[in-house]
């Protein structure tokens, strides 16, 4: 069985970014059109990971190979936000996990009382802002699975997750994470002989998966930016007087690829040195400990 464990459709949202987030949606792909796509390119499990929504996955839950999942935006301890895959969760789950979604400890009592699948995307990109050391070790203590391969990260960065990963018996997933179609379905994780989500998950826990498929690239991402302005100008057309700029996005797009490659350099060397020490739920409050040894 083969599924794309990271992947958006228009129910992503607006860009969360100054001057983008009331113009410009993340996404622009119909979830059928992601779907179909999805299927011609050879996954045989489906699902979507819209940001903090699981709206896309309406017109899908009809098909028996399609789960539940989302991609969740979550408050780390240090202040830092970072992203999470949750994977074949119920609609009850998504209220829950949104609920909690600001207080990472409260979401990973809930994650973990509930047995649902998850893990951490794009480990090492600057994507959601600045990184700090004790988010790593969190992610080493409590988060089961790290995105080892990422669609749209630098091949380097993904060998970072990679090797990360394996160094701490994390399990790996992969997914396109393509906010277009066209890099929908073109990295995915595979489970032999799985026939469905509940077994493919269960291969994932017992160490039988594996990631495959293409890294990312700087022309994959500004083929990707510049589809994503194609949307808008046909979703909003006044938003065409912007076409002087358009000549631009491989501008912003290479200035977007340096800072990874920077981000993906300094945190690999940092957690090449030895890391920092493994995290605790009584770190932040240390009657955890107390309940705990009860």
């Amino acid at each position: 069985m083969r599924c794309d464990l990271h992947v958006h459709s228009k129910a992503s949202g607006m860009f969360n970014l100054a001057g983008l987030k009331h113009l410009c949606q993340e996404c622009y792909s119909e979830p059928l059109e992601v779907y179909d796509l999805l299927k011609q390119r050879g996954m045989t499990a489906f699902t979507l990971t819209d940001h903090d929504s699981i709206e896309g996955s309406e017109a899908l839950r009809s098909h028996p190979d399609f789960f539940l999942s989302e991609e969740v935006t979550v408050r780390m301890p240090s202040g830092t936000e970072a992203h999470l895959g949750v994977y074949n969760i119920t609609e009850r789950d998504h209220v829950e996990i949104q609920r909690r979604a600001k207080d990472f400890v409260s979401l990973l009592m809930y994650l973990t009382e509930r047995k649902l699948f998850f893990g951490v995307n794009h480990v090492f990109s600057g994507l959601t802002g600045r990184r700090e050391t004790e988010d790593f070790a969190w992610f080493e203590s409590y988060v089961p699975a790290y995105e080892a391969r990422n669609g749209q990260m630098w091949r380097k960065s993904n060998e970072s997750a990679a090797h990360l990963a394996a160094r701490l018996g994390k399990i790996a997933v992969a997914g396109s994470d393509a906010h277009a179609l066209a890099g929908v379905g073109l990295t995915y994780t595979e489970v032999p002989g799985a026939r469905t989500a509940d077994e493919f998950f269960a291969g994932l826990r017992s160490g039988w998966g594996r990631v495959a498929g293409e890294h990312g690239t700087y022309a994959r991402i500004t083929e990707d930016v510049f589809s994503i302005i194609g949307s808008l100008f046909a979703d909003k057309r006044w938003t065409s007087v912007f076409a002087p700029i358009v000549p631009l996005v491989p501008v912003f797009s290479a200035g977007h690829w340096l800072n990874e490659i920077r981000f993906c350099r300094k945190w690999t060397a940092a957690m090449g040195n030895g890391g920092a020490r493994k995290r605790k739920l009584w770190d932040i409050d240390p009657s955890f400990e107390a309940n705990w040894a009860s």
